[in-house]
């Protein structure tokens, strides 16, 4: 062996450590450490291997053991000749003997200490998952999520909503003067109060002035240096409860003086925005909104009440809308009758300058592209907002209930001309909306049971682009 010839001690515990220290096999026989397991023949099977250890011996531990070999031998030659063991009468060893031992085995010790590196530097590798192949799969899923850049952050940025050209512009931060010179569409003069016994809101429309000349979307309208004003009062989110002023014909300065109640609690009130909207009233063309003033009144004494000069401000509702209508369907199978309910109609367009509107419904029934039956209600005088009461039914066998359609057209009489439209929508096969769809299909799955639902009203154009049966009539 290549290590110093160590005396066969077999008993005591240094030399049972000595060979711990020193050697990596076990023989089974003695319980002797050896490399080459010469103490006795054993066959492999009776030899057990103490680990694990690594596959090859480490670099420093065979540094260590050459430099020892050529260290031990000159060091056997010159400082500690080799000399026959003696032992003593009882068999045990002399004390020179063992210190010889000692101090070779504590040379060896501090020798391997002083050469085996203090902290030995491992490189790891990363280690992939996944089967080598042409194509690579994914052991568990995972979420694509897409990098963004700086550049793709900055492109979500929509400019226009920060311009002060735009027309969502925060005016809160402008003064009167600075909105009437902006945009020169005019001032309004209003008041609030509530009144705490009867728990009523109520809002004065006084004046306006400066108001600009009318404009014209289809060249029919007349007389482009004066306006016909009228002003529209709602509480937000409420849009539905709307109030509405007399039409001022043919001026810029009109004087209102009309008073609206709403019937709200104080605390509820505290908690509505206040929207005053102007709009232009034209027979011929479509109204268009001039402008409007926003208040929310959490911000004013209600209890106290003012009036206030209010400058107004684009509205991005640039058309009036045309009211609503509130309609009952009923289909009996066992006789084979659709009959309908007209109720009532609210905030209608008002067609007549000085007396409101005078409305009336038509109802005509299109099975398929063709006109079957029509019938009309009776016109109420001085409202756009009337309760007709009024039923009507058709006879439509049930075979061919799936291919009707009811067209349901507001007109404003007039006594020297033709009706003005007002509004129509369609219910049915060919229906104008989805609002109109789900009122028919709720009628269908509920017979015998009347089905009642508001509907908004729309354009004549509109009608004609989504709906076929609406071409039909007239």
């Amino acid at each position: 062996m290549a290590y110093i010839q160590l005396e066969p001690l077999n008993e005591g515990f240094l030399s049972r450590l000595s060979d711990l220290l020193l050697c990596r096999w076990t023989c089974r026989h003695c319980c002797q450490k050896c490399y080459e397991s010469s103490c006795c023949q054993s066959s492999e099977d009776e030899v057990e291997i103490l680990g694990p250890f690594p596959a090859q011996t480490p670099p420093w531990l065979m540094a260590s053991r050459s430099s020892d070999k050529d260290g031990d031998s000159v060091h056997t030659a010159s400082e500690v000749p080799l000399t026959p063991r003696t032992n003593s009468p009882d068999g045990r060893r002399s004390s020179s003997d063992t210190s010889k031992s000692t101090y070779s085995l504590m040379r060896r010790i501090s020798s391997l200490e002083s050469r085996r590196p203090s902290s030995p530097l491992i490189d790891i590798k990363p280690i992939e998952f996944g089967v080598l192949s042409a194509k690579k799969e994914p052991i568990q899923p995972s979420v694509l999520r897409r990098t963004y850049t700086p550049d793709d952050y900055f492109r979500k940025f929509e400019p226009h909503l920060y311009s002060l050209d735009s027309s969502s512009d925060d005016v809160d931060s402008l003064t009167d003067e600075e909105i009437l010179s902006k945009y020169q569409l005019g001032m309004l003069h209003f008041s609030t109060q509530y009144d705490l016994l009867h728990n009523h809101l109520t809002v004065r429309v006084i004046e306006a002035r400066d108001l600009p000349p009318p404009i014209s979307h289809d060249g029919s309208r007349q007389d482009m240096a004066h306006s016909n004003p009228y002003v529209k009062i709602c509480l937000l989110p409420d849009q539905k409860n709307s109030k509405q002023t007399g039409v001022k014909r043919k001026t810029q300065k009109p004087v209102f003086e009309e008073r609206y109640t709403f019937e709200i609690p104080f605390l509820e009130a505290q908690r509505r925005t206040l929207l005053l909207t102007v709009v232009d009233f034209d027979k011929f063309s479509r109204h268009c909104v001039i402008g409007k003033v926003s208040v929310p009144l959490c911000e004013v004494d209600l209890v106290k009440g003012g009036h206030w000069w209010k400058a107004l401000i684009p509205s991005s509702q640039n058309e009036v809308e045309l009211g609503e209508l509130l309609l009952s369907l009923n289909y009996l199978p066992s006789a084979g009758r659709l009959n309908v309910d007209v109720i009532r109609a609210k905030q209608l367009l008002q067609t007549d300058v000085s007396q409101g509107s005078d409305p009336f419904v038509k109802i005509q029934l299109v099975h398929g592209l063709k006109l079957v039956k029509t019938k009309k209600t009776s016109f109420l005088r001085g409202t756009i907002d009337p309760f007709y009461n009024e039923s009507f039914s058709f006879k439509v066998p049930q075979e061919e209930l799936e291919n009707a359609s009811l067209v349901f057209t507001v007109f404003g009489h007039n006594m020297k001309s033709s009706n003005d439209f007002i509004g129509r929508i369609v219910i049915g096969q060919y229906s104008s909306g989805p609002s109109e769809s789900n009122h028919w299909r709720r009628m269908l799955n509920t017979h015998r049971t009347a089905v009642e639902q508001w509907h908004s009203l729309r354009s004549r154009a509109e009608c004609d682009r989504v709906s076929p049966a609406s071409l039909e009539v007239t």
